[in-house]
Parts: C-alpha cells; sequence; structure tokens
C-alpha cells in the first residue's frame, strides 16, 4: 500500500486575494480530486492525507466534504483558530468527523516566530491529545526552536515536520538546519515528512535534495519519516512520478513499506481497512 501523506486541493473562487498569485502559472487554477487521480493511478498510490492550504473554517469544510466524496482521501488535516477560548469545542466537534486527523496552523504566515509557545494554545493542544488528533508543522528553519520549546512541552501530541521544515536548499544552508532538526529528532512524538523538498532546490538540479533527505532519514529513522507529494505545489519544480521515483532511489528498499505508507497509516491512524 502506497499513501501520499501531503497533497492539496483547491479552487481559486474560494481564494480571492490569497496564495497562489496569478504569476505562478502552473498552479493557478483549481485542482480537484478529479485531477490527481490519474497521476495516482499511474503512480499506484492508494490513498492520501489532504492538508488545509488556508486559514479559514470554509477551508476545512470543504475538505471534508471531499473527503466523503472521495474514498482515496484518507485523512485530512484541516485549520481551526487554535488561540481561540472555543478552540476546544472546534476541535472536539470537528473530530467527529472520521477523516479529521489534525490541525495545521500556518506557522510559516505568521510574523511572530514564537507564537506556537504562547501559552494560549494549550486548552486546543490538550483538546488535541484528548480526541487523538496531531500536529502539522509548517515551519522554515528559523522555527525549528521555538518548535522545540513546543515539542518538549507537549510530548504526548504527535507532531509532524512539513517539508523536512523547509531547508535553504537553494543557499546551500545546511549546518544550522541541521543542528535544530537533530534536536527536534531526538524526540519519540516528533515525525517528519520527506517533501516539498524539490521547490526549495530553485534552479539547483533535483540531486539537490538527496543529502537533505538523506539526513532527515538519518535523524528521525525509517519508522518516523513519511512520504509526501506536496502536489500540486509541486508542480512549481517538478512532475509527481518522478518525485516519488526519485525518493524510491533515496530510501533503501527495505523500508519503503513504512516511509511510502505504513508510517502514515499508523501516524494519521488511516482507516485502510477496504484495501
Amino acid at each position: 500500500m502506497r499513501i501520499d501523506a501531503h497533497q492539496h486541493f483547491w479552487r481559486l473562487v474560494d481564494r480571492a486575494g490569497q496564495w497562489p498569485p496569478a504569476q505562478l502559472a502552473a498552479i493557478y487554477r483549481d485542482f480537484m480530486p478529479e485531477d490527481l487521480q490519474p497521476l495516482m493511478a499511474d503512480a499506484k498510490i492508494d490513498g492520501t492525507v489532504l492538508v488545509q492550504t488556508t486559514k479559514t473554517d470554509a477551508d476545512t469544510r470543504f475538505m471534508l466534504e471531499l473527503a466523503d466524496k472521495s474514498l482515496f482521501i484518507l485523512g485530512v488535516v484541516g485549520w481551526t483558530d487554535l488561540k481561540s477560548p472555543n478552540a476546544p469545542a472546534a476541535i472536539a466537534r470537528l473530530a467527529q468527523t472520521p477523516k479529521l486527523k489534525g490541525f495545521r496552523p500556518m506557522l510559516q504566515d505568521i510574523a511572530d516566530d514564537r507564537w506556537i509557545n504562547d501559552p494560549a494554545l494549550k486548552p486546543a493542544v490538550a483538546a488535541m491529545i484528548e480526541q487523538g488528533l496531531v500536529f502539522d508543522a509548517l515551519v522554515l528553519p528559523r522555527h525549528l526552536e521555538p518548535l522545540l520549546d513546543f515539542a518538549r512541552r507537549s510530548t504526548r501530541l504527535p507532531i509532524v515536520i512539513d517539508h523536512c521544515a523547509k531547508p535553504l536548499i537553494a543557499e546551500g544552508r545546511f549546518v544550522d538546519w541541521y543542528a535544530r532538526m537533530k534536536a527536534l529528532a531526538e524526540l519519540p512524538n516528533v515525525h517528519c515528512k520527506l517533501s516539498g523538498l524539490l521547490t526549495e532546490a530553485g534552479d539547483q538540479k533535483p540531486a539537490a535534495v538527496r543529502p537533505y533527505a538523506e539526513t532527515v532519514l538519518d535523524l528521525f529513522g525509517p519508522e518516523r519519516v513519511i512520504w509526501g507529494s506536496d502536489w500540486p505545489v509541486l508542480r512549481l519544480a517538478g512532475e509527481y512520478q518522478a518525485w516519488l521515483t526519485q525518493c524510491l532511489d533515496i530510501v533503501p528498499p527495505e523500508h519503503h513499506d513504512a516511509v511510502f505508507g505504513g508510517n502514515a497509516v499508523r501516524f494519521y491512524n488511516l482507516n485502510v481497512a477496504r484495501f
């Protein structure tokens, strides 16, 4: 079984004035399940985890509605205002939808790098733990130190770092990223997604991502690395099958079942009974 643990759908009509801008022609259009299914079939992908892209409750409802209609969407990572006084009630309500698996505040877009360490988050974190949900961390390298503090305080909350924390591959920056990722990898509740690296490589060859991918595998071990396409954002840098093939080459064959499926099933508690 193969799982794509990080992909997106959106409609431009819902995103007026928001990302993506029109100049990103490769992704400036609607992307819906029927657009991804042929790529999944060619790549022999059985199911996906659909991840939020805007800071709205409407986007979470949109994704959950798609998941109801599309059997291959096995899980949804949504958004809610985690600092709202009503966050615990909202989390409990959304958790009643079986395919809702977690939440993702868009930390990379928040001006305060230490937003994640605000005590106002504590009730939401407690509610997520109570409901058996996970936390997707959309971060940049500068957020890794605050994320480490958060993860050390929230040891019962499963956390996954999206896109390997978007290392500055195009700038050749490695050492600071490595040190912070190493510290996070020492925490057993922290996982890492092998996704998004092609986009960060810029004009460099795809081979430039290999040292970063291999480092993540070494730090987190094959049992805590989860593959994702980041499609359709991936279209800015490469193609679906090519990215999968590249990652299959990087990950040793004996770990393919875990990295390309089993870890996602376990981390997100996906229902794969029909497979």
